[in-house]
């Protein structure tokens, strides 16, 4: 069995371990956290596979935590701003894909090495841009966050400084970028579909790591305690920072 997955999904047997170790991980991280799944996969598995096709990836296992969350997102987040957010990210895909496409593969990888630090270092600096609490702002984070996810699949980074600009409880916070990434999701999958890098080689990876992504999440979801809430997050990127940096290092001088 492992040969045809192996076979479908054109891996070898170390990278297609390497990729599951990873994805779990990343569920576990999501599944607390409520954010940074195809960060910690793009920071880490991008020294096997290129941006361009880590993305198409990155969707799946998106998707896989979303509908495992998207409920209690529902519940709790502010729906008028997660509409506003999605709409702006709609428009921003494109042209973030279009850069991913456009370059070599190397840049690729720094850009998107890069902007994973920046975003995370950010959030852990406690950045806080009051413009963003405004009508354009709800419209340029979200447009920031769509090119950001054709650059690199991190777009909820950007949604995170968002919220933090409004000074949400991190129950909100983590309920809006679930919301978020669900319903972006759907939108996304039209621009992959269009760049053809959504292609059956990308969705056999997807499904493929679709249930170890699950059984991370289900991990990461009864680790969450809510009085814990206000560690997971420096944790979280903390481990962005040191991971993206491992990878930005080995990248420059591979």
């Amino acid at each position: 069995m492992i040969d045809t997955i192996l076979s479908a999904t054109d891996l070898t047997g170390n990278e297609f371990a390497i990729l599951t170790g990873i994805v779990i991980l990343a569920g576990i991280v999501r599944g607390f956290s409520g954010f940074a799944l195809s960060a910690i996969v793009m920071a880490s598995a991008v020294i096997i596979l290129p941006p361009v096709q880590l993305i198409p990836i990155c969707w799946w296992l998106e998707m896989t935590a979303s509908v495992l969350m998207a409920k209690g997102g529902w519940a709790e987040a502010d729906r008028g701003i997660v509409l506003g957010l999605v709409i702006g990210s709609t428009a921003g895909v494109p042209v973030g894909l279009w850069l991913t496409t456009s370059l070599p593969v190397d840049t690729s990888k720094t850009i998107a090495l890069v902007i994973i630090i920046a975003l995370a270092a950010s959030q852990l600096a406690k950045v806080r841009l009051p413009f963003l609490a405004t009508k354009p702002g709800l419209y340029g984070s979200g447009f920031t966050a769509g090119v950001v996810t054709g650059l690199a699949s991190v777009g909820g980074m950007v949604i995170a400084l968002y919220v933090l600009a409004q000074d949400a409880v991190a129950g909100k916070m983590r309920a809006a970028l679930v919301l978020f990434l669900f319903f972006s999701s759907f939108t996304s999958l039209i621009t992959l579909l269009l760049f053809g890098v959504m292609d059956g080689s990308a969705v056999m990876r997807g499904l493929a790591l679709a249930l170890p992504t699950a059984f991370g999440v289900f991990l990461g979801q009864m680790l969450f305690t809510p009085r814990f809430a206000a560690y997971y997050r420096p944790f979280c990127l903390s481990l962005l920072c040191a991971l993206a940096g491992a990878a930005l290092i080995r990248t420059q001088i591979a």
